[in-house]
C-alpha cells in the first residue's frame, strides 16, 4: 500500500490526527523517532485501518505516494530543524513537508526558503483544538507555498472543523509564516480570554463570596448570550466538578500556572510592531507571577493581604461582571488583529480577517459565538482599522461602560487584581481620549535630550526643540522611531 500522506510525531497530537484522518479516506503512513510507539499504535488503536507503521524514515518516504506530503507533529524549536535535515536528502523536488507543531513564525519563513531552495515545498501551519479537536476536527492554519496548499487543500478541508453551514475551519492564511503568526495570535488571545475568566472567577470567590455552585450555574447561564463559547462552556463545566469525597476540584489545584511560549511570543511580536497589545501581554505576565508561589506567599505574609467584600447588590454585580467580560474580550481581540494588521503589512501577507474569524469558530481554543460578529465586521468593512471602530462593538463597547468601569473598580477597592480587565479598560480609555499627556512626555524627552517635538497651531511633519535651561543650545537630534 503507498499512502496519501505521512506524519511523523506519534504523540497526542499525532496520533489523532493520523486517525482523524483515516476515518475521513485516506491513508495515512506514520513513523515515530521511538518505534516502540509506531508499533504500538499499528497493532494498537490502527490495527485494521489504512495505516502504515514504518520504521525508518526511508521507509516512511517510499511509503508515499508522489509528490509526498509529510505532516511533522514534533516539538517546536531545533528538532524540526533535525528532522528537515534528514528528510531532505531522501525526498524529491516538489515534494511536500508541512509544519503541524507550533513553530516560532520567523523559524518557518527561514525553513520554507532553505526548503524551496532544494526544489521542495513547505507549509507552515497552526493547529489548534488540543486533543479532541485532532481526533474529531481542528481549526488549521495553513501559511507558506500556495502550491503546497493546492495539493494538500481537500485533505485538510476534509479533516479540518466545520462551522455553520459545513464551512470548513481551515483556509489558506498568506506565504511563509503567516500561518503560524496567526497561530501565535490565536494563542495569545486564549492567553487573554482565559486569564479574563479568571479574573472574573475571583472577584466572584473572594469579593462576593459565592459557592463553587453558584459559580457553575452563572457560566451556565453566561453560555447562553453573547459569552457562548468554549471557554466558558469548559469553565462552568470545571466550576461544578466534584471529586469522591464531593469537594471542588479547581479549588484543590495549586494555583501556579504553566505557559509553552507562545503567548510571550505574541508580546514579543507586538513590541516589535509597535502595536499596543496590553491585555495579552498582562495576561502573560498573571502567569509569570501566578509561577512565583514562593516568592507570594513571604509577600503575603509581610502584608497581611485582605480583600473586603464587595458592597453591591449580587445580582446587579454579576450583570456587571458579564458586560465587563465582554467588553474586555472586545479589547482582547480588537489588539489581536491590530497585531495581524501590522505583521501584514510588515511581511507582505494579503490576510483575510473577515476569514480568519470564521476559521476559528470550530475546533480551536477560542472558538465562540462572538467570532461571528468579527466575521460580520471585516465583511461591512475589509479595511476596518480596529474592530472598536466598527458599528456593533462600538454599540456592544458604549453599552457595557459603565458596568465595566464599576468592576475595574471594585477589583481595586476590594483587594482583587485584575491585570488584564483591567488593562483592557485603560487601552479603551486611551485609544478613545482625544488629548493624552504625550505632550508632556514629548516635552521631557526635548528636555533632557534634544528628540524635538511638533506643535498644535503648526503643521504635521514640522519639528521644534526648546532650549529649556538656556544652556542646551540649539542642536537637536534626529527623528526616528524603534
Amino acid at each position: 500500500m503507498q499512502a496519501d500522506i505521512g506524519l511523523i510525531g506519534l504523540a497526542v497530537m499525532g496520533e489523532n490526527l493520523v486517525m482523524n484522518m483515516e476515518s475521513k479516506g485516506f491513508s495515512v503512513a506514520v513513523f515515530n523517532r521511538s518505534t516502540d510507539k509506531v508499533r504500538h499504535f499499528a497493532k494498537g488503536r490502527g490495527k485494521g485501518r489504512r495505516i502504515l507503521g514504518c520504521y525508518s524514515l526511508k521507509e516512511l518516504a517510499e511509503s508515499l505516494k508522489k509528490p509526498r506530503k509529510i505532516m511533522l507533529m514534533i516539538k517546536a524549536g531545533q528538532a524540526v530543524d533535525e528532522m528537515l535535515e534528514q528528510l531532505l536528502p531522501i525526498l524529491e523536488p516538489g515534494d511536500i513537508l508541512i509544519d503541524g507543531g507550533n513553530s516560532y513564525f520567523e523559524d518557518t519563513r527561514r525553513r520554507m526558503k532553505y526548503v524551496n531552495e532544494k526544489g521542495l515545498l513547505y507549509l507552515g501551519m497552526g493547529v489548534s483544538g488540543g486533543e479532541e479537536g485532532a481526533l474529531c476536527g481542528p481549526c488549521l492554519m495553513p501559511g507558506g507555498n500556495r502550491e503546497a496548499w493546492d495539493a494538500v487543500k481537500d485533505l485538510l478541508e476534509a479533516i479540518s472543523a466545520k462551522a455553520e453551514g459545513g464551512v470548513p475551519c481551515c483556509s489558506w492564511v498568506g506565504s511563509d509564516g503567516a500561518g503560524h503568526f496567526v497561530k501565535m495570535v490565536h494563542n495569545g488571545i486564549e492567553y487573554g480570554d482565559m486569564q479574563l475568566i479568571c479574573e472574573v472567577y475571583q472577584l466572584m470567590r473572594d469579593g462576593l463570596g459565592m459557592s463553587g455552585e453558584q459559580m457553575h450555574q452563572i457560566f451556565a447561564q453566561w453560555n447562553e448570550t453573547e459569552l457562548d463559547s468554549y471557554l466558558v462552556e469548559i469553565t462552568r463545566d470545571i466550576l461544578g466538578y466534584r471529586d469522591e469525597n464531593g469537594e471542588l476540584i479547581v479549588e484543590k489545584i495549586l494555583d501556579t500556572a504553566g505557559q509553552k511560549g507562545t503567548g510571550k511570543w505574541t508580546s514579543q511580536a507586538a513590541l516589535k510592531e509597535g502595536v499596543p497589545l496590553t491585555l495579552i501581554s498582562e495576561a502573560v505576565f498573571a502567569r509569570c507571577t501566578a509561577a512565583a508561589r514562593e516568592e507570594r506567599l513571604k509577600a503575603h505574609a509581610l502584608y497581611k493581604r485582605s480583600v473586603t467584600p464587595v458592597v453591591e447588590n449580587k445580582d446587579v454585580f454579576v450583570e456587571d461582571l458579564r458586560k465587563a467580560l465582554y467588553a474586555s474580550k472586545i479589547i482582547s481581540y480588537a489588539q489581536g488583529y491590530g497585531l495581524l494588521r501590522a505583521a501584514a503589512q510588515t511581511y507582505g501577507w494579503k490576510l483575510d480577517y473577515g476569514s480568519i474569524a470564521l476559521s476559528w469558530r470550530g475546533g480551536c481554543i477560542i472558538r465562540s459565538v462572538f467570532l461571528g460578529k468579527i466575521k460580520e465586521a471585516y465583511d461591512r468593512n475589509p479595511d476596518l482599522s480596529s474592530l472598536i471602530l466598527d458599528p456593533y462593538f462600538q454599540a456592544a463597547l458604549s453599552g457595557a461602560l459603565e458596568s465595566w468601569r464599576r468592576v475595574v473598580a471594585a477589583g481595586a477597592l476590594s483587594g482583587v487584581p485584575l491585570p488584564a480587565m483591567g488593562a483592557a479598560l485603560s487601552y479603551f480609555d486611551s485609544y478613545t481620549c482625544d488629548r493624552l499627556p504625550a505632550n508632556l512626555l514629548q516635552a521631557q524627552r526635548d528636555y533632557f535630550g534634544a528628540h524635538t517635538y511638533e506643535r498644535t497651531d503648526r503643521p504635521r511633519g514640522m519639528f521644534f526643540h526648546t532650549n529649556w535651561t538656556g544652556n542646551s543650545g540649539s542642536t537637536q537630534a534626529g527623528n526616528y522611531v524603534v
